[in-house]
């Protein structure tokens, strides 16, 4: 499978080599904004270099799998991961804390000596 934190070419959204919409890809800003700061930058600011970068990118970057992400929200994840890790590690431990709390929650209300509880299952039964 391949690494979903790496940077892709995104040729399936590319206007022409995949560069731009893959920054976009890569970093979760909108693709128009990624192509407008390329251009203000070579037209504009007159910083050559970089349509010299975007050439070499073209030629040394991968480009991106089909079917990486699963979902929209798969990839806002990834591109989170690849933003701030520790913040998303965070934000996972999180949310199994909170399962995790849940679960004991659970795990005691059902072991506990609650006969109306006890009641209910048999009814069941």
């Amino acid at each position: 499978m391949a690494a979903r934190t790496r940077f892709y070419l995104n040729k399936q959204d590319a206007k022409w080599k995949g560069v731009c919409a893959g920054i976009a890809d890569y970093t979760g800003v909108e693709v128009l904004w990624v192509r407008l700061g390329m251009a203000g930058l070579a037209l504009i600011a007159q910083q050559w270099w970089v349509i010299a970068a975007y050439f070499i990118v073209a030629a040394i970057v991968d480009p991106k799998p089909i079917g990486l992400y699963q979902n929209a929200d798969d990839q806002k994840f990834w591109q989170g991961v690849r933003s701030n890790p520790k913040r998303s590690t965070a934000e996972v431990r999180s949310k199994l804390r909170d399962i995790d709390r849940r679960l004991a929650d659970m795990e005691t209300h059902y072991t506990s000596r609650n006969t109306a509880l006890a009641d209910e299952i048999e009814r069941l039964r």
